[in-house]
């Protein structure tokens, strides 16, 4: 691999050079490259402040190009990486606007490409600071039965969302520093989920649950939050599928995994929209007022899918539905400009459940919260589809 210079200026891209007619550049390559054309200097929204904090959306794309890079062997995707982990990544290791007493778990989920850093790079200042996010794991706190809260503010609570934040970069720390004690946790994680949140009449998974059933949005039998939403198992549906990646072949809870994913997909599968071949904000309520074909469940689940046949994980029945479903989000959720530009519309952009102002779980409460193009949770599982599903090609 070419040695990437210490002191690299990401450039802006000529439109002509990005774009070219000929021949032409597959999606990945096209989505990639625009993204970084629209974002020169980082990951970040120019007119939200808070995206210019250490956080998960950032951790999502820069993972997201990585595996670009893996495919293309460009460089210029790594100096992006590099340019935007050392703005937080201070030299002694420390991680600037991260706070580890928070205890968020959104906060873990940069750790892997912090961790894929140091590998590409040797630059101990990496490793330190993965150290300190597997640190938080360590500390965080948890349910009754050893599963990690959400958030501190959000006592006694796993949502679908954490999986993803955590697990993916549990995993590959586990595996680089050989703690194979670890995969029993990470495995618990999982297994809590589907044994909490996982409906049997759809097969799908409930957004949160609380251990404690003290919440308004929680079900006082269950505990569990009262709608399906896509985004938040696309989460759990790209946390398996990433994870497996890392996970042990022999170990005892693996196949438990694999089983837990490819049932997930077949009902996921059951959800999708007949017509454009990609899934609703609330995806049980397809005919519901107010729903809506939303880009980053699609996406989400449309890498899952591709991934999974890429692994050996499902049915070579799902390469097919991956590629409808690329069509799909392409037909439905993406226009360009004169530039050539690439937008990925209606994403969701935020969703939780409790907090002030306090988010019920409703139907009403998902399909309301506000919609952004080219939202980094909707473009980074984008990218990923891309890449998968062209590696489909070559199945």
């Amino acid at each position: 691999m070419k040695k990437i210079p210490l002191n690299v200026t990401i450039l802006f891209f000529s439109v002509s050079l990005l774009f070219s007619a000929s021949p032409p550049k597959p999606w990945s390559v096209r989505i990639g490259d625009s993204f970084m054309s629209l974002h020169p200097d980082t990951v970040k929204y120019y007119n939200e402040e808070k995206s210019k904090k250490w956080n998960y959306e950032q951790g999502l794309m820069l993972e997201a190009l990585y595996q670009l890079w893996t495919v293309t062997k460009d460089d210029r995707y790594l100096q992006y990486i590099k340019k935007n982990l050392d703005y937080y990544i201070q030299p002694n290791g420390s991680i600037a606007t991260y706070t580890l007493k928070d205890f968020n778990i959104d906060n873990v989920s940069p750790g892997k490409i912090t961790l894929r850093a140091f590998e590409l790079f040797k630059d101990t200042k990496y490793k330190r600071g993965a150290d300190t996010l597997r640190k938080q794991l360590s500390l965080q706190p948890r349910t009754s039965e050893g599963g990690f809260w959400h958030k501190k503010i959000y006592p006694n609570q796993m949502w679908l969302d954490g999986l993803y934040m955590g697990e993916p970069f549990y995993a590959l720390y586990s595996k680089t520093t050989n703690d194979t004690a670890a995969f029993d946790d990470i495995a618990r994680q999982f297994l809590l989920i589907a044994s909490h949140s996982y409906d049997p009449k759809t097969g799908l998974y409930y957004h949160g649950w609380d251990e404690s059933k003290k919440q308004q949005w929680a079900d006082p039998k269950t505990g569990c939050s009262p709608n399906f939403w896509g985004r938040s198992i696309g989460w759990y549906a790209m946390a398996l599928v990433d994870v497996l990646d890392d996970f042990p072949k022999q170990h005892p809870q693996r196949t438990k995994l694999e089983s837990i994913f490819a049932t997930l997909m077949e009902s996921i599968l059951k959800q999708r929209d007949e017509k454009s071949k990609v899934w609703y904000q609330v995806v049980d309520k397809q005919r519901e007022k107010g729903n809506y074909l939303e880009a980053s469940a699609s996406s989400m689940f449309t890498y899952a899918m591709a991934k999974g046949v890429n692994k050996g994980l499902l049915k070579n029945s799902f390469a097919t539905a991956a590629k409808e479903s690329f069509e799909g989000i392409i037909k439905t959720f993406v226009t360009t400009d004169a530039g050539h530009y690439i937008y990925l519309n209606n994403v969701c952009s935020v969703a939780g459940l409790g907090g002030k102002p306090y988010r019920d779980g409703s139907f009403d409460y998902y399909v309301g919260e506000p919609q952004r193009t080219n939202d980094f949770k909707g473009y980074g599982p984008f990218l990923l589809a891309a890449i998968e599903v062209e590696k489909l090609q070559h199945h």
